[in-house]
């Protein structure tokens, strides 16, 4: 009888966490397509309820009331493919995809634009960019020489210096990271966790901003052209997620979301063969204590109240990317549009 009791409680235990919601069940998005011209795009932030993006053609602009953009022109009209943002108080930082590099800092105070880094060579091309604050930043690119290459900032974006592959775990052949979301990289306090693709899913994680690095396996797919993570995020400096999956075959929902609460030393699958196929990003919906999250992809938005245990497609529209001001309210990117929304609550569940 006490070996029955004790499992009952545990399987109770079990049940609250797999069910635990916030309080608010999303029942429909609302959203609302904002004017843009044929960009496709992702890279999406957002900052004191203003919303920043950059895609292709060289093309980047800020929403507030109105959509303002402006055209990057670089040696003879060569187009230009944005697909990494990073905002701070005073400037605007985007990235471009492939060879060469090109790091442009956007000043709000006058618009005026600066080239800060550039870089050229075979297999340059960088996938995601973040800073923790005003002066601190990382970029991620794919593989150099057997690393993946990281280069850093300590001085607000005004020089950017690359990390020396003897000090960053050596590649996985056939390992590489996506520039889908600008979401390859997650950031809370010291730590910074990188997910990579392809051959292997992996996280490289390091506790103390890039002085030493561990590597993380998970168990998501991985081995093809098009597999692996696609986006991570980090509620904490214990909980964090990730998505992928394949891209070649984006209906596939197993061995595609996990989630961890020990920091990534071990991560579980969520809601394994069902809810979202491929995402490109994922994101833990602010306001909701690391209950909510939001999945994109060119499938179609998904929502999950506990922690991505269940999961309700909310529209089949398929978008890039996602960026939050609050709880409910948000911005939307992907190929040619951008969609302000709303996630409008039904029924609650105490």
């Amino acid at each position: 009888m006490r070996f029955i009791t004790t499992s009952l409680a545990l399987l109770l235990l079990v049940s609250c966490k797999n069910f635990e919601r916030t309080g608010r069940v999303i029942h429909k998005i609302e959203m609302e397509p904002v004017a843009i011209d044929s960009t496709s795009i992702r890279a999406l932030e957002t900052r004191d309820g203003n919303y920043w993006f950059a895609g292709s053609k060289g093309v980047y602009g800020q929403i507030d009331q109105d959509v303002n953009t402006g055209v990057i022109v670089y040696e003879d009209n060569r187009s230009l493919e944005f697909r990494s943002i990073a905002v701070t108080s005073q400037f605007t930082f985007i990235l471009t995809a492939g060879n060469p590099a090109l790091i442009y800092r956007i000043e709000h105070a006058n618009d005026s634009i600066a080239l800060v880094y550039q870089e050229e060579g075979e297999g340059v091309f960088y996938d995601s960019m973040k800073f923790w604050n005003d002066k601190e930043g990382i970029a991620i690119g794919d593989p150099q020489e057997g690393c993946f290459s990281i280069i850093t900032t300590i001085n607000g974006g005004d020089t950017w210096n690359k990390m020396d592959c003897t000090m960053l775990p050596e590649i996985i052949e056939g390992e590489a990271a996506y520039a889908a979301s600008n979401s390859n990289i997650a950031l809370y306090n010291d730590h910074i966790w990188i997910a990579t693709g392809g051959q292997a899913a992996r996280i490289l994680h390091s506790p103390d901003k890039g002085n030493t690095w561990e590597v993380q396996d998970t168990p998501i797919m991985a081995g093809g052209t098009m597999t692996g993570i696609y986006a991570i995020d980090f509620y904490d400096e214990n909980q964090g997620v990730v998505v992928g999956g394949d891209w070649d075959n984006k209906n596939v929902n197993t061995s595609n979301k996990a989630i961890t609460y020990d920091g990534g030393a071990t991560w579980e699958l969520m809601a394994d063969a069902s809810g979202p196929g491929y995402c490109s990003d994922i994101t833990f919906i602010p306001g909701t204590d690391g209950k909510e999250l939001l999945a994109v992809g060119s499938p179609g938005v998904w929502w999950s109240g506990n922690r991505g245990t269940d999961w309700k497609q909310l529209t089949t529209e398929g978008f890039y990317t996602v960026a939050f001001e609050d709880s409910s309210q948000g911005m939307l990117a992907g190929p040619y549009k951008l969609s302000r929304f709303n996630l409008l609550s039904g029924s609650s569940i105490d």
